[in-house]
């Protein structure tokens, strides 16, 4: 900025010089070319006005006024009454640069006072934008709770009215079926009629899980050894989908002051949705390492991805993509890692996998897992 002044300087003081030559060098019986040069003098005062405000322009008309009166006295000496338009011209040039100084003064002034208002407003539209998208988080926080509000009654329903029915359907079917032989009609019928009284039975469970205060007991907790029980439960799953199954053994001791129990639910939610994500002939990795000051156990498929709009609502509850998913695993997920205090997130490209990356706080330190 001062060398930017500076050539802005040097230049009003070139162009003043120069117009103050030609008028010195050029003979006097010239004159309608002294009166061209006596009004080039307006151009650098103007200049200096426009760059400089008002006191740029009184130096300017100044300093052209002493370089302009020697030829005057000088040059015009004997003609004194004759000339004197052109002491007036240093009158004029002083006016000009006052005035015209006074003017780019006062706008260089309000412009910058609409630069600080703008300034100002877009200031306060980031404040409400802000603003804003913490109402709508509010909202969609009371939004979240509503939906809890309204699962925990619809919980306290389902296990009164559904759980004990469920179990009589079951009991009978289970003393029905021993009547018949593996292979036989009736014999298939009835096994599907247990197995679907399970799956009722696990999503009143869900509701429950989700719906329920979920009390934390923090001990310490082998998150290695959580992970080695979730894979052995879904081996046999992952063997019949031909998926490999592959739990990679961390370097470090990966323990944490947490629920086991708890821990090893979310992780088996987490695996069972990757293995059903990932076509045959697929892969599932899990691996865990100690980072800032936790945990992060990373569960990666090799299926189809999840698409940027549905990352976004994928740990909501009820939100699910499978036909006949309760959009609870997830949400249940989520709620036991943040009771631990920790978070869980998704990476993933359509085509190419995804990646559920889980968080944990307070690692305990020691050496081999």
């Amino acid at each position: 900025m001062k060398a930017f002044l500076n050539i802005r300087t040097f230049l009003l003081a070139l162009s003043m010089i120069a117009i103050s030559l030609l008028h010195y060098l050029t003979p006097l019986h010239l004159h309608y070319l002294h009166d061209i040069f006596q009004r080039l003098y307006y151009l650098p005062i103007i200049l200096a006005a426009v760059w400089f405000g008002l006191r740029g322009g009184l130096a300017c008309s100044l300093a052209v006024s002493f370089l302009y009166a020697p030829h005057i006295l000088f040059q015009w000496g004997g003609h004194l009454t004759i000339e004197m338009e052109k002491y007036l011209e240093i009158v004029l040039y002083n006016i000009v640069g006052g005035v015209t100084g006074l003017l780019a003064q006062r706008e260089r002034e309000r412009s910058i006072q609409l630069q600080n208002t703008a300034d100002g407003l877009e200031q306060s539209f980031k404040k409400l934008q802000e603003q804003s998208d913490q109402i709508i988080a509010i909202e969609k926080n009371l939004r979240s709770a509503e939906k809890l509000s309204t699962l925990g009654e619809m919980a306290a329903v389902l296990a009164h009215e559904i759980r004990n029915p469920l179990g009589s359907i079951r009991g009978t079917a289970e003393i029905l079926r021993d009547d018949y032989r593996p292979g036989d009609a009736k014999y298939e019928f009835i096994d599907i009629q247990i197995k679907e009284t399970e799956r009722l039975n696990r999503v009143v469970e869900d509701f429950l899980r989700m719906a329920r205060p979920s009390q934390i007991e923090k001990v310490p907790c082998s998150i290695q050894e959580e992970l080695e029980t979730v894979t052995t439960l879904v081996a046999n799953d992952a063997r019949q989908r031909h998926i490999t199954l592959d739990l990679i053994p961390p370097k470090i001791n990966t323990k944490i002051h947490g629920d086991g129990e708890k821990l090893r639910q979310a992780f088996l939610n987490i695996v069972i949705n990757a293995l059903q994500a990932t076509p045959s002939g697929g892969s599932v990795c899990i691996a865990s390492s100690k980072v800032r000051d936790g945990i992060e156990i990373s569960f990666t498929d090799s299926g189809l991805g999840v698409t940027s709009e549905n990352i976004l609502r994928i740990f909501e509850p009820f939100f699910t993509t499978k036909s006949d998913g309760t959009g609870l695993g997830l949400a249940i997920t989520k709620k036991i890692i943040e009771g631990h205090g920790g978070t869980a997130r998704i990476v993933s490209v359509a085509g190419e996998g995804t990646t559920v990356l889980v968080w944990l706080p307070q690692a305990i330190s020691g050496g081999a897992p």
